[in-house]
């Protein structure tokens, strides 16, 4: 497997390759004949001629809604592009001793569809791959893995950079700002958050949206299941917002307000928080990690301290 991810202009667009071992023709049905695709592909997909131009219907098993698209590009036992919804995906196929090599782009250009969200579309990808690789060896139909998804996104966002805070500069001092794509719904990541309690303001904030690195004060901001705000001593602000995605899960976006009298706490803060999304990711897949991993947070310290030239 080889997967990297590049930007033209503020689109990302993922490159995945996968060398098969079948000609070119019989990859050519299964990543174009419809009822092919649904061995592998994550919707149904229907459309009545491969022509460049005909319309496409994409539909999740389970659900009445569906996305439009189009064929964009058919060229046997080549090329074939088209549009989900607003997203581009494009296979090419290139002819190899051992077969052909499958090169796979997808053009995140949906509103969920963006940086934060590349590495769940690459180890889905990944998911949907393994399984078009087992229908072309022996014509089964491959299981899905969550365990193997969460691996793989975890991998991705560290290999894509996508954990990493940035820290904007405002009158008052700086922002720190993060936003992460997660696959759960909104109400399960706010339940977490919340430790399944009704949070009001002028209360101490949930344990789940804080860390030890600092100095909590009271909730000052609730809107369940989207908003949860609370001041931090001496001076500032932390802010959890969370709003649903489509077609699955829910963004979540961590603002923390930093004074100039706080410059200090920088790169520490960044590190925590950067730490905290990380096992908060994981616990929402079952996966608790405790105690707090110091050693982590260090590093990432240590990271943002050279990254942002603090020293």
């Amino acid at each position: 497997m080889n997967t990297t991810i590049t930007m033209i202009g503020d689109r990302p667009v993922l490159h995945l390759q996968r060398l098969l071992h079948h000609p070119p023709e019989k990859v050519w049905q299964a990543i174009t004949d419809p009822a092919e695709l649904a061995h592998w592909f994550p919707a149904r997909i229907d459309f009545d001629q491969p022509v460049i131009g005909a319309p496409m219907r994409f539909t999740f098993e389970g659900s009445d809604q569906s996305d439009e698209g189009e064929i964009l590009e058919i060229d046997p036992p080549k090329v074939f592009a088209f549009r989900w919804s607003e997203d581009v995906i494009r296979c090419e196929l290139l002819p190899r001793p051992e077969g052909c090599l499958l090169v796979f782009n997808h053009t995140l250009r949906g509103p969920d569809s963006d940086r934060p969200s590349a590495a769940r579309h690459a180890a889905g990808w990944d998911a949907c791959l393994d399984a078009l690789t087992t229908r072309l060896e022996d014509g089964t139909t491959a299981e899905f893995s969550m365990q193997t998804w969460f691996e793989r996104t975890e991998a991705y966002i560290e290999q894509f950079g996508l954990a990493e805070g940035q820290l904007h500069t405002t009158e008052d001092g700086w922002t720190i700002h993060f936003e992460r794509d997660l696959v759960q719904p909104l109400e399960q990541v706010w339940a977490l958050l919340t430790e399944g309690t009704e949070p009001a303001p002028g209360a101490e904030p949930p344990l789940q949206t804080t860390h030890g690195y600092g100095q909590t004060g009271a909730l000052t901001t609730v809107d369940a299941p989207h908003v949860l705000e609370y001041t931090w001593q001496p001076a500032g602000t932390v802010r959890f917002q969370l709003r649903a995605q489509h077609p699955i899960g829910t963004r979540l976006t961590l603002t923390h307000t930093v004074p100039t009298n706080q410059a200090a706490d920088r790169a520490t803060l960044l590190a925590a928080w950067q730490t905290h999304l990380e096992l908060l990711f994981a616990a929402l897949h079952g996966d608790i990690r405790c105690p707090w991993p110091a050693e982590r947070t260090e590093h990432l310290r240590k990271h943002y301290t050279q990254y942002l030239d603090l020293d």
